[in-house]
């Protein structure tokens, strides 16, 4: 599937700030699966962009606007070319959970087996948990254990934007019983990890399909969970819409938890508020896109982003809190 995705992210601050720096995790992944044709930044106002891969293989764009400006556009553009994963065993062996206590495993996955940041068990996780005898499924091998999880979690919890914020713990969506799927992602994260099987955060987007059933936010970045399993190395989960990752999704980057792959955070100096506004599109392209694979580094373009307001003239954390559904 050949898809063109268009993220814009645009801040506006209240009055001029003097300088804004700037870290963004959008572009897509170059995997097996997924081919990256075309990505290219657009910023204004204009700055030089430098990128770096990060502790996990995620590629991170950073940028300077030393000038007074009042307005800050991030428009990101990509051409991907997805397949699908291919045909999947029903389930595996019991022997499984050996393999999954390996030291190899242990060793190579040790990030992403330990709580983290909005990945760890609560009361109220505790208590989910114990009312839906989640931990009875682990009698079960490891595969059937981990969708029978994902469809649990779909079941369990409405879609709903707004009832939570980017930086919201996981006890506000187990008492809501609501949220979007950056919060179903963690709960489902912390409840694999303490099972004992690895478990990252995925961050990326979704070719929506409303006949197909898909709860997701067309306009908007999506999360779901890889878990790692020996025999089949990272399987995709998407418990928001209870269904494996498939040929319409889109990895941009893998973490421990939201906070490890935001789209887009940095700080700025200058005494303002700021307000974000986000729009994502994911579409079919039209037809085949005759680009060669390369990364066309452009110019900058608005953001938005929410402020995290300090004191006058201090430099001033704005990140992007663009909660993603």
């Amino acid at each position: 599937m050949l898809l063109e995705i268009r993220h814009v992210t645009q801040y506006h601050y209240e009055r001029p700030v003097r300088e804004s720096l700037m870290e963004l995790w959008m572009q897509p992944q170059k995997t097996a699966r997924q081919r990256l044709v075309s990505f290219e930044l657009d910023l204004n106002p204009a700055a030089q962009v430098f990128s770096y891969a990060d502790s996990f293989g995620n590629a991170v764009y950073h940028f300077d606007v030393p000038q007074p400006h009042d307005n800050l556009t991030i428009i990101a553009r990509s051409a991907v070319e997805t397949e699908s994963p291919g045909e999947r065993p029903d389930q595996l062996d019991m022997g499984e959970w050996d393999r999954l206590r390996s030291e190899f495993v242990r060793g190579e996955c040790f990030d992403f087996l330990r709580p983290h940041g909005f990945v760890r068990t609560t009361e109220a996780l505790q208590t989910f948990i114990n009312e839906h005898d989640l931990d009875a499924l682990k009698r079960r091998d490891p595969l059937t254990a981990v969708r029978s999880l994902s469809e649990t979690i779909y079941g369990a919890f409405e879609y709903q934007p707004g009832v939570t914020d980017a930086d919201s713990p996981i006890d506000l969506t187990l008492s809501a019983g609501r949220g979007v799927c950056q919060d179903f992602a963690h709960i489902m994260l912390a409840v694999c990890r303490g099972w004992g099987v690895p478990a990252r955060y995925v961050s990326g987007y979704l070719f929506t399909d409303r006949d197909a059933g898909d709860r997701s936010d067309p306009d908007a970045t999506h999360a779901w969970v890889e878990v790692f399993l020996p025999s089949l190395r990272w399987v995709g989960f998407d418990p928001t819409n209870n269904m494996m990752a498939g040929e319409r999704h889109v990895a941009v980057a893998v973490g421990r938890d939201y906070a490890d792959v935001t789209p887009s955070r940095g700080v700025y100096k200058g005494d303002a508020e700021s307000q974000l506004a986000v729009g994502v599109s994911v579409r079919r392209a039209r037809a085949a896109l005759a680009e060669p694979e390369f990364l066309r580094m452009a110019r900058p373009s608005f953001a938005g982003g929410r402020r995290r307001h300090d004191t006058a003239l201090r430099e001033e954390l704005h990140q992007q809190q663009q909660q993603q559904q």
